[in-house]
């Protein structure tokens, strides 16, 4: 496949160029989004064999790298340094995922690409921001999560303490949706203003946000938020989940009146549609639906309520999720095929506002890169790119 044709050209970030110096995590979460909202996402890694090796996530994570480019470099070498900073004078945005600390010790910091593109867009991502007293920790989604208080409202595990989540919420929502969102508030910026910036991404920081409204009430109210404080963390059997009688689990989260009022109807329990907020009742409200409940199965139960008004859905799993026909429907999962013909499917480009997918997705080799081509279009002479190969700084 042509390097050239991995480029998207279309979207509302059509013609901004990103350099990711990330392979996994928040930061690789972030530049998926901007590909796929069109932008052309060059991942920048190292030179086999030259300097710590980056985590390769397996060849399906992150939609395989869809419509991404490829640099190897070695930054730490002199001539590598140079033509990394060849390519971020022509970019738009950068966005790394090191140690505070650690682009100021390789010369790659914004400082130094702000000397070479005043209107470079700097994303730094890290776990606890660039300054605080965690800075300098390490951390993974579970950390954030503990850090924010979310793990503490939180239903408790089958060990009786804070549970593990299913997703990594965190890298995803907390700080890859965080530093997207930023880059292009920062790009929208930069229309008006032409300066660059610098973006301070904290992941938890952005699990803090996600957790707002259980700080906000403590801060305003003085209550300690936790499992069972409110309707939205089990406290009222309108919102819980169930098992039903094939031991499949259903999704209840009938909060207004009139939808709790519509389930118990279904269940033939309408004795407890009025006192849905007693909480000398809930024990019994509880009883009563998991009773129905176990009536049927799950499927049955979906067929009778989801449309009856009742806020019901399965609980899936993730079999059930990739043949889904709500998500199939939407095009929400799309076919890919490696140069060695192996076919596989993935999650499209499923958020609002991201054009559709080509399909098929085509999964480069991992060895491919577009070094050459991409330095020679910033500016680099053919005989200075075969001069710094035969340094071995580049692949």
């Amino acid at each position: 496949m042509p390097a050239a044709s991995v480029d998207s050209g279309v979207g509302p970030l059509a013609g901004v160029t990103v350099l990711d110096l990330s392979s996994v995590g928040p930061a690789a979460r972030a530049t998926r989004l901007l590909a796929d909202y069109g932008a052309t996402v060059v991942k920048v890694g190292a030179v086999p064999g030259r300097g710590p090796a980056q985590v390769a996530p397996p060849f399906f994570a992150y939609s395989a790298q869809r419509a991404m480019r490829r640099v190897q470099l070695d930054v730490r070498h002199p001539s590598g340094l140079e033509a990394f900073l060849a390519l971020a004078a022509r970019a738009d945005v950068v966005v790394e995922s090191f140690r505070p600390g650690v682009v100021e010790r390789l010369k790659i910091g914004y400082p130094e690409l702000r000397a070479v593109n005043d209107a470079i867009i700097y994303c730094s991502t890290s776990g606890y921001g660039q300054d605080g007293p965690r800075s300098t920790w390490a951390g993974h989604d579970l950390n954030y999560l503990a850090v924010s208080g979310f793990l503490a409202t939180s239903g408790p595990g089958s060990n009786g303490g804070p549970p593990i989540p299913g997703a990594t919420i965190a890298d995803a929502a907390a700080g890859g949706m965080q530093a997207a969102l930023a880059i292009s508030a920062a790009l929208f910026a930069r229309q008006s203003s032409g300066q660059g910036a610098y973006l301070d991404v904290s992941v938890a920081d952005g699990a803090l946000w996600l957790m707002s409204l259980a700080v906000d009430e403590h801060l305003a109210l003085g209550t300690e938020p936790g499992p069972g404080h409110d309707v939205l963390t089990g406290r009222y059997a309108c919102y819980d989940t169930y098992r039903a009688g094939d031991g499949g689990w259903l999704s209840v989260a009938a909060i207004e009146g009139k939808f709790f009022a519509n389930l118990c109807r279904a269940l033939d329990c309408p004795q407890w549609a009025d006192r849905q907020y007693d909480d000398e009742a809930q024990a019994d409200i509880r009883a009563a639906l998991a009773a129905a409940f176990a009536a049927r199965s799950r499927d049955e139960w979906v067929a009778r309520l989801s449309d009856a008004d009742t806020c019901v859905a399965p609980v899936l799993h993730v079999s059930e999720v990739a043949h889904d026909p709500q998500f199939t429907a939407r095009g929400a999962i799309v076919e890919a095929k490696d140069t060695d013909g192996r076919t596989f499917c993935q999650v499209g480009a499923v958020l609002a506002g991201m054009p559709a997918v080509d399909v098929p997705v085509t999964v480069r080799p991992a060895t491919e890169t577009d070094t050459e081509e991409l330095l020679e279009a910033a500016g680099l002479d053919p005989d200075r790119i075969a001069e710094l190969r035969r340094q071995g700084v580049l692949a």
